[in-house]
């Protein structure tokens, strides 16, 4: 592995990151050890070298594509305890902003216009700053009052570079050492570098905002920022401004003057339903990304992170939500082997029993006690302990439902979450059948049920000439007959060999007691030709079976 002298202040960062955390105990226990129980997973976070609030600094120390590697790894309960899990969900980075003769440079480039021309104001305060972009207000000349987002210069270089020689360092560590070929670290990075690839992308982030509209434009509570294409490009996303905070900083005294759970169950509504229903899904609801408006609403933000399940996924996804809601262990279990890949060290028995055992000791029901999140992120462990290659759209359903977690914990903790999933998951399977049934739907089985009706008198007709010929014929693929009589003959034979060489030795044996004219070293010949025979026949067979016979030859 070559170290190009550009690269060597990024391979001494990460190098001083892994002798710090390679060798401690977060790395070297955690991978094996299952936790289940929230004080073993207290008592043995607080054993570790590095606590998760560390963890985070020192990510958020290495730089932006390292923050956002801590949070794809908030996704891997086979890596990492529940509580850095938690702390590495919630990693939001904390940079300074962009000096504004580089906001105006770069927008101006971008949509090929003057800000002045373009804007009728535009603050040089941004609204927030991140490691990719940050957020100005500004107001359009028809009046209407936008968020301008601007990608950081040279940010997209910078993450590749790193990309690069992290691939560099997996690459290496997944060739020379089980762990990392275990962990399959080289995914890990492939992961990463297709998510920040999509959120380096304006132009698919806006996308993103006009598809998660449309999925959720029934819901009158929840609101999507749309995009103004116009003054948008791949570095410059201008879009609705969203007057509101944080979700999780609203006040105790506006949770006393309003009801929420309204709120919470249309929230919780429209996730399960593009989970379930739409299989497009913002795939990253931390605090920071959804915001509570001056009049009650929930604006779902920053789009550039979202996930795609295909039809068959989406449907194990509203089998597995059923399981959680009625308390069925055996159902759940039964689904996450549907979805998983088994090897030959995979254990299934004990998966089961452990699924069970977790899904029993979580019948609660209040969303201050019911952790959805932790419960996923938990059987993705049992899976991983007992190799179990769990699908990533577990890790990804996991991740949201632990933000989610907080969020419906903050605004109603009395919530009756296993209600609601049960409630809402029933109707969107009546949704799901009734689309089934639109006729569009019905025209392809239509066809279907067409070219049948026409093949079949034809195929009828083959069979019944075949039968009344004796000509039917059933091919089962089963064995290999012709192998498996050929054994047998071989088996046969050597047998048969055997016992010939042994009656020789035994023949030859009883003529040595007969005296005879012919004698070869002393002894009767005939004698010691049928022992030369038979000795030469019992080496040749030897050889046979030792060096020819399948599943006998020595190991190299």
């Amino acid at each position: 592995m070559s170290i190009l002298p550009e690269n060597l202040q990024r391979y001494q960062k990460f190098m001083a990151f892994m002798l710090k955390y390679w060798n401690s105990d977060l790395f070297t226990k955690t991978a094996s050890t299952a936790l289940n129980e929230d004080d073993q997973d207290e008592k043995l976070s607080e054993a570790y070298d590095q606590s998760p609030e560390e963890l985070v600094e020192d990510l958020k120390n290495m730089g932006p594509t390292y923050i956002k590697l801590g949070q794809l790894l908030s996704t891997r309960p086979d890596l990492l305890p529940d509580s850095y899990l938690e702390a590495l969900a919630s990693l939001q980075d904390d940079v300074p902003p962009i000096e504004y003769s580089t906001v105006q440079e770069i927008v101006e480039e971008e949509i090929g216009i003057r800000i002045s021309k373009a804007f009728t104001s535009f603050d040089e305060e941004p609204l927030a700053s991140a490691s990719i972009g940050q957020v100005h207000k500004a107001t359009l000349r028809s009046g209407k009052t936008v968020a301008v987002k601007i990608q950081r210069p040279g940010i997209r270089k910078k993450f590749l570079d790193d990309l690069d020689t992290l691939k560099e360092i997996a690459d290496f560590a997944v060739k020379h050492t089980d762990v990392a070929k275990k962990y399959a670290f080289d995914n890990v990075l492939a992961e990463l570098r297709h998510i920040l690839l999509q959120e380096l992308d304006y132009k698919r982030e806006a996308q993103n905002l006009i598809t998660l509209g449309e999925n959720l434009k029934e819901f009158r509570n929840l609101t999507v920022p749309q995009p103004i294409l116009d003054y948008s490009s791949s570095k410059v996303l201008t879009m609705d401004y969203i007057q509101g905070k944080k979700i999780t900083s609203i006040s105790p005294m506006k949770k006393l003057e309003n009801d929420l759970g309204p709120l919470v169950d249309e929230l919780v509504e429209a996730y399960l339903k593009q989970i379930i229903t739409d299989g497009f899904v913002h795939a990253d609801p931390h605090p920071g990304n959804i915001h509570i408006t001056s009049n009650n609403q929930i604006a779902l933000i920053d789009l550039g992170m979202v996930a795609k399940f295909t039809r068959n996924i989406q449907e194990k996804l509203l089998q597995l939500l059923i399981a959680l809601s009625q308390e069925d262990g055996e159902a759940a279990a039964d689904v996450l082997l549907n979805m998983s890949e088994l090897t030959d060290q995979s254990d299934v028995k004990t998966f089961r029993r452990s699924i069970n055992k977790l899904i029993m000791d979580s019948q609660v029901k209040m969303a201050k006690e019911m952790e959805t999140g932790r419960l996923l992120i938990q059987m993705n462990r049992i899976a991983a302990d007992n190799g179990i290659l769990i699908c990533v759209e577990i890790n990804i359903l996991g991740k949201i439902f632990l933000n989610m977690d907080q969020i419906i914990a903050v605004l109603d903790p009395e919530f009756d979450l296993k209600e609601a999933i049960k409630k809402h998951v029933h109707k969107m399977m009546r949704s799901k059948m009734y689309k089934e049934l639109k006729p569009e739907n019905l025209f392809s089985v239509a066809l279907e049920s067409k070219k049948l009706a026409e093949r079949l008198p034809e195929r009828l007709n083959k069979i019944s000439e075949n039968l009344a010929n004796n000509e039917f014929k059933i091919k089962v693929d089963a064995i290999d007959q012709q192998r498996f009589t050929d054994g047998f003959q071989k088996v046969a034979n050597r047998i048969t060999l055997g016992l010939i060489i042994a009656a020789m030795i035994v023949g030859a044996a009883m003529l040595m007691k007969v005296p005879s004219t012919f004698i070869i070293f002393g002894y009767p010949g005939l004698a010691i030709i049928f022992f030369m025979i038979a000795a030469f026949g019992g080496l040749f067979l030897s050889y046979i079976i030792i060096f020819k016979d399948e599943g006998f030859k020595f190991k190299k």
